[in-house]
């Protein structure tokens, strides 16, 4: 099916009036995006061009850009995290948890939601037997963590037409590829709904730092003036911001104050809750305040 076909159209100003616990006027998502990038293909993006254009491997300062992230830019995210009480979701390519072992059993005795994200770095497009690599991706994350995740995020948001069926029969139940709207909604499957949570590509260090090419103060500017309008609407209908964030990218030192800044600037606010992807899903399924 076409997207059109899982979901009819919906004007947000005609939907039921929903409420958050304790009347609580905003939820924020952190996700935390943690990749394995082969290094015997093209990598997955690139901040330092190959001579006269031309790709070549092993593609090096790439793949060494990007495991800056897991030698030390992750840590700063950590620290940070843990001083703010928050347990983001972590989207994470299952080969994660046998290339940097050391990584993500941080994150899981951190007690972060595990989400799955295709087992490493490749469009689903690319992947010869999907529903293979759905099963051997939820099938580590739950070995390694011992509970199996229930929320998935296809790399760089790919989907083939069958990937929702796909997702669905293998027992998850919500995904973040489909950036359309503020508040979750729900999806028709072969095999039973999924609810779309409110991931985004606005408030994201890919598009907005790598591939827009901002300066490392923008990131704040851009977080905040989502937060304050979205905590203004709020007023009228509960509001959900999403941010997500790369340990090659935020967790740059020229970065990572303006990702701390922004969190102080959102935590001066009362009625915002941090919530995972589960508590979202467990809120929305158990009647969303309606």
């Amino acid at each position: 099916m076409i997207p059109r076909d899982r979901a009819a159209y919906s004007a947000i100003v005609d939907r039921p009036r929903i409420r958050l616990p304790g009347d609580a006027r905003m939820v924020v998502w952190t996700i935390v995006n943690l990749e394995v990038w082969d290094i015997a293909r093209p990598m997955a993006r690139q901040i330092l061009p190959a001579p006269t254009g031309q790709p070549l491997l092993p593609d090096v300062p790439n793949w060494a850009w990007h495991e800056y992230g897991m030698r030390v830019g992750v840590w700063r995210f950590f620290r940070l995290f843990e001083r703010l009480g928050i347990r983001p979701t972590l989207s994470i390519n299952a080969r994660v948890c046998e290339d940097y072992p050391r990584v993500a059993g941080q994150a899981r005795d951190a007690g972060w939601e595990f989400m799955g994200h295709a087992w490493d770095q490749i469009p689903i497009h690319r992947i010869d037997d999907q529903a293979a690599m759905i099963r051997r991706s939820l099938d580590t994350l739950h070995a390694f963590t011992g509970t199996r995740p229930v929320g998935w995020l296809g790399p760089g948001l790919t989907e083939t037409a069958e990937t929702p069926d796909l997702l669905a029969a293998a027992g998850i139940r919500y995904i973040g590829d489909w950036v359309y709207d503020d508040e979750p909604t729900e999806i028709s499957t072969a095999h039973g709904k999924l609810v779309t949570l409110p991931y985004t590509v606005e408030l994201n260090d890919i598009p907005t730092m790598i591939v827009q090419h901002h300066e490392s103060p923008y990131w704040l500017v851009r977080c905040r003036d989502s937060f304050d309008r979205l905590y203004q609407e709020s007023a009228q209908r509960p509001k959900f911001m999403a941010i997500a964030i790369h340990p090659y990218i935020s967790g740059q030192p020229h970065r990572i104050r303006y990702l701390e800044e922004v969190y102080d600037h959102i935590n001066r606010h009362d009625g915002v809750l941090h919530w995972n992807g589960i508590e979202m899903l467990n809120w929305w399924d158990g009647g969303a305040g309606r």
